[in-house]
């Protein structure tokens, strides 16, 4: 699938809800289900900058395509990079790079979150996007 077909699909399960406090639940119960980062991985240097809260990212190149592995110790939060992991895992760096990521602004998200949580969506992403570059631009070295 591709990245836009899981944006695709992401605003469609949004459209579901009419009030954002059960878009927010639903960012919340994304957040539950999100594969739980192993505890190696809870490093001061995979924390991204930018986030009020702590947010943990892990980046694995296999088979050509990027495996993103994330945590959060915050809900709101963890739901949302829950949601940037699924958008952008299984993908090629390129892609990744490339992705417009329109859902943000079709189901709201960026203007329904605080401004510092606005501020760590841009990081979470930017920082997604530098991992995939710096991965691409590795394996055209090699």
């Amino acid at each position: 699938m591709s990245i836009q077909e899981i944006e695709n699909e992401i605003v469609e399960e949004f459209s579901m809800f009419e009030q954002w406090d059960d878009k927010y639940q639903y960012l919340i119960d994304m957040g539950k289900s999100l594969t739980p980062i192993e505890e190696k991985y809870k490093t001061p240097d995979r924390l991204i900058k930018g986030c009020q809260s702590q947010v943990w990212l892990h980046t694995e190149l296999t088979g050509g395509k990027i495996i993103f592995h994330a945590d959060s110790d915050a809900i709101i939060t963890k739901g949302i990079v829950a949601l940037l992991v699924r958008v952008f895992s299984n993908h090629t760096p390129k892609e990744i790079v490339d992705a417009q990521l329109t859902f943000i602004n079709k189901i709201g998200l960026a203007e329904h979150l605080s401004p510092t949580r606005a501020n760590g969506l841009v990081s979470m992403i930017k920082q997604m996007k530098l991992d995939a570059f710096a991965l691409q631009s590795n394996s055209k070295m090699e």
